[in-house]
């Protein structure tokens, strides 16, 4: 035997070693092998719990996965769903797959030793970019405070939420659009089957995520498909109140019609044709067809998996009756913006009767929130709607928990769009470390996170006491410079005026 033979043979030995070490799990499908992670705990990428979503089976609710007999690797992350590049998304662009049904499950300890709470992450962008990929999957940060966490791709964009009347002629259930938040029903259902086996608790879920994430959490909450399915809600910057509520069917189903055109498609066999037409291209034609309308952010009101209009649910106190943390970053949109453009932003937003009342309020720059412009557009797509939901939920009784974000990521001025995530996750950027400040809020905020997901309220020992929200008294926790601080009316006259207009709507 030469001494390169010898190496390969040794090579090869040690890594089937470590391979007989590595985690075996039987799943939905059959097994598969994670990885042990550095603290104890263990790691599973890449895990089915959908067929591809291709062919004949784009745009139908997904099926189970297709079964597999030798043991499957669960070592890396698969691609990201089909879309196009947004610019911070560019480094998934290039690999991203229609076939991308696939999760992720972190946990703490390995093997298990007892039933833990767990946490199902659902990413954001604008339901047409992002991953389960998160950069915060292998930081661990919220995992080593004892949850099981998951995160789940779903299909995007036209690929992930297009309606068209062919498609409600085909559907058993006589609807079309929505198969985005299919895709994450279908997770949550696979999570319900299996999380067991990684030592979590399948009664004992909270779904959580991040602007489209967080939206995406308010549509379940509504959609008698998700019941059952978790317990207890973690919005961050999302909220049904914003972006006008789901798309009204027609509506959706005509920008699909405008999509078949822009592809030039057959009036006969649409569907059968654009089932052909690259993803990619899918996605392309989406965008052209929606034009600036971000209504709905993809989701339409399909009878099925929303029945009615989501914001009307929540007005009413029929969404789910669960534990909710919901809340908003300072400055979400930093944006100059002219008195004369705010005040018809304003008037178009709230009518001229509100209008006149609104209007005095985007007079003058605030130390916290930044300029008027800023101020407007934040309440107006994150923050009022955050308040008006947790107004909402509140008639429920159901506890609700808001907070808002007052200390910027480490390297940035203001307390901007995601920056919260630094704080959640653990991902500091290392051009710009965290100090000892934003050290301590990290801390804080994972450790309510953690105790929110076990318990359904976030308090725990060494904790500033977290005060529920009530539409009276309307407390909320700000995350400042000094840590976290009790604080009370989260920019009430603002938030008022909006959920003035935006009870009115839901009425209608």
């Amino acid at each position: 035997m030469t001494l390169r033979t010898l190496l390969c043979t040794f090579v090869a030995l040690g890594a089937m070693a470590a391979a007989a070490d590595d985690p075996v799990v039987d799943v939905t499908g059959g097994r598969i092998r994670g990885k042990i992670a550095s603290d104890g705990g263990a790691a599973f990428k890449g895990i089915p719990f959908a067929k591809p979503p291709v062919g004949d089976l784009r745009w139908r609710e997904p099926e189970a996965p297709a079964p597999w007999t030798n043991i499957r690797d669960a070592y890396e992350f698969m691609p990201a769903c089909v879309q196009l590049s947004e610019g911070w998304n560019a480094d998934m662009v290039p690999t991203s797959s229609e076939d991308c049904l696939y999760l992720n499950v972190a946990t703490p300890v390995w093997p298990p030793k007892q039933k833990l709470a767990v946490m199902f992450w659902i990413h954001g962008g604008s339901n047409m970019a992002g991953a389960g990929e998160a950069p915060a999957f292998d930081e661990r940060a919220l995992v080593r405070h004892g949850i099981v966490w998951v995160t789940v791709n779903y299909r995007l964009g036209a690929l992930g939420f297009m309606a068209h009347p062919d498609l409600v002629k085909e559907s058993n259930h006589g609807s079309s659009g929505n198969y985005g938040l299919l895709d994450q029903i279908a997770a949550l259902r696979w999570v319900r089957d299996n999380i067991a086996k990684f030592g979590g608790d399948p009664d004992n879920v909270t779904i959580a995520g991040e602007s489209a994430g967080a939206w995406d959490v308010s549509l379940l909450m509504t959609s008698p498909l998700a019941k059952g399915l978790f317990n207890k809600a973690i919005q961050e910057s999302g909220s049904i109140a914003a972006f006008k509520g789901a798309l009204p069917p027609a509506r959706a189903q005509e920008l699909g019609q405008k999509v078949a055109v822009q592809l030039n498609a057959p009036e006969e066999n649409a569907i059968a044709f654009l089932r052909k037409v690259p993803g990619v291209e899918i996605m392309k034609a989406g965008v052209a067809a929606r034009g600036k309308d971000q209504t709905g952010l993809e989701a339409s009101v399909d009878g099925w998996v929303l029945p009615e209009r989501p914001e009307k649910v929540y007005a009413e106190g029929r969404a789910l009756h669960i534990p909710v943390i919901t809340g908003t970053n300072a400055q979400e949109i930093v944006q100059p913006m002219g008195s004369a453009k705010i005040a018809e932003g304003i008037k178009e937003a709230y009518g001229a009767a509100l209008a006149e009342r609104a209007i005095p309020m985007y007079a003058k720059t605030d130390a916290l929130y930044g300029l008027p412009g800023s101020q407007w557009l934040t309440d107006l797509v994150f923050r009022c709607p955050s308040v008006t939901q947790a107004v909402w939920h509140a008639k429920t009784e159901s506890p609700v928990y808001v907070y808002e974000f007052e200390q910027p990521a480490p390297g940035k001025q203001q307390s901007v769009h995601a920056g919260e995530l630094a704080f959640v996750f653990g991902t500091w950027d290392k051009k710009n470390p965290p100090t000892a400040a934003d050290q301590k809020i990290a801390e804080q905020v994972q450790s309510y996170w953690a105790n929110f997901t076990r318990t359904g309220s976030p308090n725990g020992e060494g904790l500033p006491a977290w005060l529920g929200f009530n539409a009276k008294t309307q407390d909320y926790m700000a995350f400042t410079a000094d840590g976290a601080a009790a604080k009370s009316g989260l920019r009430r006259p603002y938030c008022e005026v909006f959920t003035q207009a935006e009870d009115a709507i839901a009425a209608k």
